[in-house]
């Protein structure tokens, strides 16, 4: 197995009576997590659920691959023009697995544009040359605001350096068939990979949506999809007390109960660091809901929060310790550093540094995380932690599948629709209506009149 989830400091024995989990509070909850988890394989094969195929889609690695390496013959920059699910997965990716450093030596330079501060972006042109540039546009409908409007900035420049030309250096991925840029595609012959209709954005990093600007980077996309195929039969495991997609499920719903209603994921590596921006997403969107599947009032989910290890231990951990008992913290540790040699006393006339002879960042950093995980053990507070035995392709795939095969548990387990997003569409309609989007004049009416009866209290 790639990942290990080891979940001991939130049972009953090490972590206490009053806060701990009993291996019979799982049992309770076996029988609704195996007909969850039933109805959850009939979904997929549905076609309604689709991240669960994607770690199966060999022949699509292969058609990357070969894309990818026509690109970096070709292109000296590539620019990653997504939001949300269309960039969070594959800058978690390129974070992972290339080196902090990629664009200083790398070519093409990858870079991922996922907000739209005109300042910012205006920035990146100074970065790159325009007609040496891949521009992938990433949304599902081609309709997303942020996106449309960075495309429609970058097209001012691709027009003045190349013309008519200007779709030489564009690639899409897209829905198969319907959403505006199809429509631009079947005005110029702009290549395009597509997303599944039934794979959702936060649900779609190792569809094209991340495994394209991974593969045009050097990352090997069919040992993370191995990876995620390996994980994806042990979530299946119908012994949900070997499943970590159940059980890490299983403990935030009992958490969520208790009124724990923060996760903070705390990567011990800098490299995994994206990963818990990725599951911030994951989590809080597909869990955050205020009505349940049978429409009734409900108001569920947890506040996810990303911390770093060792630098948050000097900034959030205290409140951890000793502040309000409502989180779970997940800790992501390494077991093996590519780069981890031992250390020396230059200084030997300071005795105080004798002790990091013969030692390592890489253990020095393991061992801060132990010593995170007695402080918070100690205070009872719940905590668990999936080791990678290293950072790689396999592992970085297993573990995109497990915490997306967890979050679909725990939409179970809640009886809500892990699925969608209502709340984040009712605020697309509303930015659509103060744009001035045609179509949107009512929902633009009733703004502006409710902004018109707010009361201000400005100083």
């Amino acid at each position: 197995m790639s990942l290990m989830l080891d979940f001991s400091n939130v049972m009953e024995e090490n972590l206490g009576h009053e806060q701990g989990i009993k291996l019979a509070d799982f049992e309770r909850i076996l029988e609704r997590g195996g007909k969850i988890q039933n109805d959850l394989r009939q979904r997929a094969e549905n076609g309604e659920i689709g991240f669960y195929k994607l770690p199966y889609s060999e022949d699509l690695a292969e058609e990357i691959e070969t894309y990818a390496a026509l690109v970096r013959e070709r292109y000296d920059y590539y620019i990653h023009n997504g939001i949300g699910g269309s960039a969070l997965g594959p800058i978690a990716l390129h974070t992972s697995l290339r080196s902090a450093h990629y664009n200083m030596k790398s070519s093409p330079k990858m870079f991922f544009p996922d907000n739209i501060d005109p300042d910012w972006i205006n920035e990146l042109l100074d970065q790159i040359d325009v007609s040496k540039t891949l521009f992938h546009i990433v949304s599902k409908s081609g309709e997303t605001a942020e996106t449309a409007a960075t495309t429609l900035f970058f097209m001012k420049y691709l027009k003045e350096k190349l013309g008519d030309n200007f779709y030489k250096n564009i690639l899409f991925t897209t829905d198969p068939v319907k959403g505006l840029l199809n429509q631009i595609a079947r005005e110029y012959p702009i290549k395009c990979f597509r997303i599944p209709p039934d794979v959702g954005g936060r649900f779609s990093v190792l569809s094209p949506v991340g495994l394209v600007s991974a593969a045009i980077s050097g990352i090997n996309i069919k040992e993370l999809l191995a990876g995620a195929r390996e994980m994806s039969v042990i979530c299946d495991n119908s012994d949900l007390m070997k499943n970590p997609a159940f059980i890490f499920a299983a403990i935030h719903y009992m958490y969520m109960k208790r009124g724990k209603n923060i996760s903070v994921m705390m990567p011990y590596s800098n490299k995994l660091r994206d990963m818990a921006d990725w599951y911030c997403q994951l989590w809080a969107e597909s869990l955050g809901k205020r009505f349940d599947v049978s429409g009734e009032l409900v108001e569920v989910g947890q506040t996810p929060v990303k911390a770093l290890g060792a630098t948050d231990q000097h900034s959030q951990i205290q409140l951890y310790v000793e502040g309000p008992n409502d989180k779970i913290i997940t800790f992501l540790e390494v077991e093996s550093f590519s780069n981890n040699i031992p250390l020396n006393n230059y200084f030997t006339y300071i005795n105080e540094f004798d002790y990091f002879k013969n030692r390592s960042l890489g253990e020095l950093l393991n061992n801060e995380k132990k010593a995170t995980e007695l402080a918070l053990t100690n205070n009872h507070r719940p905590n668990l932690t999936i080791k990678f035995p290293e950072v790689n392709e396999k592992s970085i795939g297993a573990f995109f599948f497990l915490l997306e095969a967890a979050t679909a548990f725990a939409g179970g387990l809640l009886n809500i629709n892990a699925f969608d997003q209502p709340g984040v569409e009712e605020g697309k309609i509303a930015t659509y209506a103060l744009m001035g989007r045609s179509g949107y004049e009512t929902k633009r009416k009733e703004i502006e009149t409710l902004l018109s009866r707010k009361k201000s209290y400005k100083i």
